[in-house]
């Protein structure tokens, strides 16, 4: 998989901003997946729960586990620094 620096690409100024999602929704048909983002308001107590998708991103089923694997290896890291940082402090030592 390529590193974030390898990547030669263009992005509008629109685009580095990125959008904020907070579900997403994975659906598959024989030849691809596809990922749709959204944002939706949780503060709705019944009915409906109004959104906005965000974003659609289909990927072939190759791209897509190499994705899952990409994203499974960053959460275990993540998962690792986190741990880490919210140790218990020791308690003091006694020295009797």
């Amino acid at each position: 998989h390529l590193d974030p620096e390898q990547m030669a690409g263009h992005l509008d100024p629109e685009q580095m901003a990125g959008v904020y999602a907070n579900f997403a929704n994975v659906t598959f048909s024989p030849y691809e997946f596809t990922l749709t983002f959204a944002r939706i308001d949780h503060d709705i107590e019944e009915g409906d729960v109004p959104g906005v998708v965000v974003s659609r991103v289909n990927m072939s089923s190759q791209f897509f586990q190499e994705l899952l694997a990409a994203m499974q290896d960053s959460l275990s890291k993540w998962s690792t620094q986190e741990g880490i940082r919210n140790l218990p402090e020791a308690p003091p030592r006694s020295d009797t």
